[in-house]
């Protein structure tokens, strides 16, 4: 897949993001997790961090944010996902990678931090994440959460 192109999530997105969301369930995120999911796109206009979107031929295939608390040394990753049928082309690396360089242009900012599930953790491993607290059943039942950190220094 050459021509992907990386932008800013616009409301426009919005069905898109939440049907990647919903193909990526239940083995990605909890059924309960989609409201907040909404909420949280609906909230994008009020952001100081960017919620990026992959898109190739038009069709947006990924999402991805990027947040960071006021007077914080720490970015946090939020809301990744790859549309389902994509899972293992790189697409996910793609978007890891755009966010990690987001954070690392951000001034002050030491760490990169992320929860996500066991599923998953294995992937943000191979770019030198640690675990540092397993919550089991924490996103909802048979899904554990696993809070993550990176050193940026």
């Amino acid at each position: 897949m050459n021509d992907i192109l990386s932008r800013a999530y616009e409301p426009s997105d919005f069905d898109r993001c939440l049907s990647i969301f919903d193909g990526n369930l239940p083995d990605f995120f909890d059924p309960t997790e989609r409201a907040e999911f909404i909420q949280f796109l609906h909230d994008t206009a009020t952001w100081a961090a960017p919620y990026l979107v992959l898109e190739f031929d038009g069709l947006v295939i990924a999402c991805g944010g990027l947040e960071r608390a006021p007077g914080s040394r720490c970015a946090g990753l939020s809301w990744g996902m790859v549309d389902r049928p994509l899972h293992g082309t790189g697409l996910g690396t793609q978007l890891t990678e755009a966010r990690l360089a987001l954070a690392r242009a951000l001034p002050g900012i030491d760490e990169v931090i992320l929860s996500t599930s066991q599923h998953t953790r294995g992937f943000y491993e191979r770019f030198g994440f640690a675990v540092t607290q397993i919550t089991r059943d924490g996103f909802g039942q048979g899904l554990d959460r696993c809070d993550m950190r990176l050193s940026l220094a």
